[in-house]
């Protein structure tokens, strides 16, 4: 391999260093690059080889190439390979190694773990060296991505909550009745495994129930979490299922074994740690609060087969409801990584992770999620289903079995593939002369296969880690992470709204039977108590009443070519005892609908709070709009954040991380639009100078028996490093110009009296002489896009702040509600409301 080989060889705009070209005649590993273009991925790839092919270090050398490149990755590790990704130490001293080499790998060898830390260290500087890397490429990585390792049902790496919440999806997915019943499927199916039971969709009492829990919880925007779930399994808040009685399709003496069944997740010892941790959330999981790309791992080696199908199933399907929630683009926005399907995808049963993979498959090419599967095995995979992936990675396979059905499955998902291969025997002679991290790549967005050998990895490849090693490899992360809000209906904060102890204790004190009157013409409503809130078992007689000032208001936010929105804004503000006027100074905001209501108390509820003297007249309370109007008009505004020179800018309320993620968007889509157009430039003179340099070879080709046996034929077939890289399949690299240039005119000069071989020669170096020049005009074209290419910190990003319009803001409605509390024997007082905000 050159020692020449350089940085400026790989680092292209929109491409993937993976490793060189090899030569399928020698086996030897050439000078050229091989560099796969990001957006090939959108149609998603296969990568197949036995133990020890080097299956695991291709897919890690692909995800480190997406983070150099800005683009997150979710990656499911089965095997506990994965999280070497963590192990990436751009200063390369051996200290750095110390903790992570293998103890007795050191032993075997005769040495310390110090000095085989010092060996190893040694030897990653010079395998990237060899590959034209350096630790700054290492740091560029690690600064460019933030990674993290979960570990979901344990405490070991980063938790990550699957049973804490089973939130409804976004309401592209709710209002979509394929999708919504989709994601329902998933998430029952991928439940249902997770206690041992086997349910078909149409006909299983188990799913259709659960189905139709989920349905009607998702529809009302609400969440669904196990305890809950639990309780209307036992008593569903319906009475019928379709056309038939709840009770004669599924009788409660069975619906009870299943509610046993989910009961027992709840009741194990190790149920807690299903609940800690971020909750499942893709859009989390791929980038930060701040917008920065993320690759996350998900360590599931540690988990039993179903609560591995579980974890699958359930992050596939939340992965297919976040995908139908962004926008189209045909750049590549994320990658979804899974390093071993055996057993998820096979050919012929359909587990739970099957379908939600499927619909990956065939339609995340849209949203620019590019999905990559790696296994070991390929007898057991469905083959018809990755028809949508368009390359394939193949390395060595074992037997002739293996061989047999990777052919096959070529012949049936990759059409034309074989033709392009050179046919079934000689697919076959190719794997079977495989190396060691060399691998057959079948692109359907190129003319022809390649042979490619992988290049030396980032991260430091140790193998599996133990639970303690990932516990102190994660535990720098551990307490940096926010959680996420888990959405649904929240209990009504005890900050803004609950009183001292001493204030309940006087109120109830002075509570009465009967609440007090509301000034004639002022609405009086009572907020519902919360389902769930325990007031069932405590009695209704626990349950004090305490009176709040609620208004409502529409605001409009206007600003010609910038924002036209309507908002509705609701306050809820407690009105204490002594009172001498009805503020807003202490309200809770709630947007979109107000409290439910009702227009009576709870049934044998007979105490209520003081009702301030002010609150009983009427002037209060239209003193109370008045300053409603102003106080909405002082602290209520939107901020926009705008980045002009992408043509963007934030929806309101989007946060400043979902906003950071569309820039990079954006960034890659202005890249790859301005690549297209530079291709598009130079394919025609590319087409035409290939044509001559083809009628050259051919002429030269009839004189070859006088140019001693040599033939120029195999390198004068296809462009540059730098041609391929931006046109096509690359295979003739500037050094080898130069050395075919040398040769003809050694020819030349050896041979004058062969004047039409001469001729001949000449002819085809001043065409490789074109083509050099073509490669360094493209070079430079290349070096000064992407120069004129900002990055994400270098976008100008303005904020706009507008206020709604006072002209047009009208308070729509203004009542004395009462809110219902428990009072402990010790006077602390606990909110029986909720309400969305």
């Amino acid at each position: 391999m050159s020692a020449t080989f350089s940085p400026s060889d790989f680092e292209r705009l929109g491409v993937f260093y993976l490793g060189r070209e090899v030569d399928a005649k020698t086996g030897d590993v050439g000078d050229t690059p091989f560099l796969y273009d990001s957006s090939d991925l959108t149609t998603h790839a296969l990568i197949v080889g036995m133990t020890g092919s080097g299956k695991t270090g291709l897919g890690l050398c692909m995800i480190e190439e997406a983070a150099i490149d800005g683009i997150p990755a979710i990656v499911i590790d089965p095997k506990g390979d994965m999280g070497n990704l963590l192990l990436a130490f751009p200063d390369l001293r051996p200290d750095d190694f110390v903790p992570w080499v293998d103890p007795q790998e050191a032993a075997r060898a005769g040495r310390t773990v110090a000095e085989h830390a010092s060996e190893v260290a040694q030897t990653w500087r010079e395998g990237l060296a060899e590959w034209g890397q350096d630790g700054a490429r290492v740091a560029r990585m690690r600064s460019s991505a933030d990674f993290h390792l979960y570990t979901p049902g344990s405490n070991a790496g980063l938790p990550l909550s699957l049973l804490r919440s089973f939130d409804p999806p976004p309401a592209v997915v709710r209002d979509d009745g394929d999708a919504l019943r989709e994601r329902i499927q998933l998430a029952v199916q991928g439940l249902l495994a997770l206690v041992g039971i086997a349910a078909d969709p149409l006909q299983s009492h188990e799913h259709v129930l659960l189905a139709n829990l989920f349905d009607r919880a998702w529809r009302e925007g609400r969440g669904l979490d196990l305890p809950q779930l639990v309780r209307e399994v036992l008593k569903p808040p319906f009475e019928q299922l379709g056309v038939i009685d709840l009770e004669t399709f599924y009788p409660a003496r069975e619906r009870s074994a299943l509610a046993m069944a989910l009961n027992a997740l709840l009741a194990s010892p190790g149920f807690q740690v299903w609940l800690e941790g971020e909750a499942l959330d893709p859009g989390r999981l791929l980038f930060g609060p701040d917008g920065k790309p993320r690759i996350s791992v998900i360590s599931i080696a540690h988990l039993s087969d179903a609560e591995r199908m579980f974890v699958v199933t359930t992050l596939l399907g939340a992965v297919v409801s976040w995908m139908r929630a962004q926008t189209g683009t045909t750049s590549l926005r994320a990658m979804l990584y899974m390093d071993e399907i055996f057993g998820f995808f096979p050919p012929t049963a359909m587990p739970p992770s099957k379908p939600a993979m499927l619909s990956l498959l065939k339609q995340a090419r849209a949203y620019g999620l590019g999905v990559v599967l790696a296994t070991q095995n390929p007898v057991d995979l469905d083959y018809k289903g990755l028809s949508n992936c368009g390359t394939w990675f193949l390395g060595r396979l074992q037997t002739a079995r293996d061989k047999g059905r990777v052919i096959d499955g070529l012949e049936s998902a990759a059409a034309g593939a074989e033709e392009k291969l050179g046919g079934r025997a000689a697919v076959d002679a190719l794997l079977s002369g495989l190396g060691k991290r060399t691998f057959v790549v079948h692109n359907v967005h190129e003319d022809g296969p390649v042979l490619l050998r992988t290049r030396w990895a980032l991260s430091y490849l140790r193998g599996p880690m133990g639970r303690d090693e990932i516990a102190r490899l994660v535990a720098a992360q551990k307490g940096a992470l926010t959680p996420a809000p888990v959405s649904g209906a929240a209990v009504a904060p005890a900050v803004a709204a609950a009183p001292t102890s001493a204030e309940v204790a006087g109120s109830v004190l002075a509570a009465a039977a009967e609440p007090p009157l509301a000034p004639e013409g002022i609405e009086e409503s009572f907020v519902d108590v919360a389902a769930g809130s325990g007031v069932a078992a405590a009695g209704a007689s626990s349950i004090v009443y305490r009176p709040y000032l609620l208004g409502s208001a529409q605001l409009h936010f206007s600003r010609r070519g910038v924002v036209d929105r309507f908002d509705e804004v609701t306050l809820l503000a407690p009105i204490e005892p002594a009172a001498r006027k009805l503020a807003w100074d202490d309200a809770i905001a709630y947007e979109g609908a107000g409290p439910v209501t009702r227009t009576r108390p709870v049934e044998g509820a007979t105490r209520f709070g003081e009702l301030a003297a002010a609150a009983r007249r009427k002037p209060s309370y239209e003193s109370a709009r008045k300053t409603l109007v102003t106080e909405l008009y002082r602290t209520r505004s939107i901020a926009l954040r705008r980045a002009p020179e992408l043509d963007l800018q934030s929806e309101p309320g989007e946060e400043e991380g979902a906003f950071h993620q569309r820039m990079h968007l954006a960034l890659a889509e202005r890249r790859d639009r301005e690549l297209a157009k530079l291709r598009q430039r130079h394919a025609a003179e590319l087409e035409k100078l290939d044509r001559r340099l083809a009628t050259a070879q051919e002429r030269h080709a009839r004189e070859e028996a006088q140019l001693r046996g040599r033939k120029l034929s195999t390198v004068v077939s296809a462009g540059t490093s730098v041609l391929g890289a931006l046109l096509g399949r690359k295979k003739l690299s500037v050094t080898n110009l130069n050395r075919v240039g040398r040769t003809v005119r050694d020819f030349g000069g050896t041979q004058k009296e062969a004047g039409d071989v001469a001729r001949a020669a000449e002819k085809l170096e001043d065409l490789l002489q074109e083509k050099q020049r073509l490669e360094e005009t493209l070079r430079a074209e290349l070096e000064a896009l992407q120069a004129s290419l900002p990055t994400i910190d270098q976008v100008k990003v303005e904020t706009i702040e507008i206020r709604p319009l006072k002209g047009s803001l009208a308070v729509e409605r203004l009542a004395l509600v009462w809110t219902p509390w428990a009072v402990d024997a010790t006077g602390i007082a606990t909110p029986l409301f909720a309400l969305k905000t």
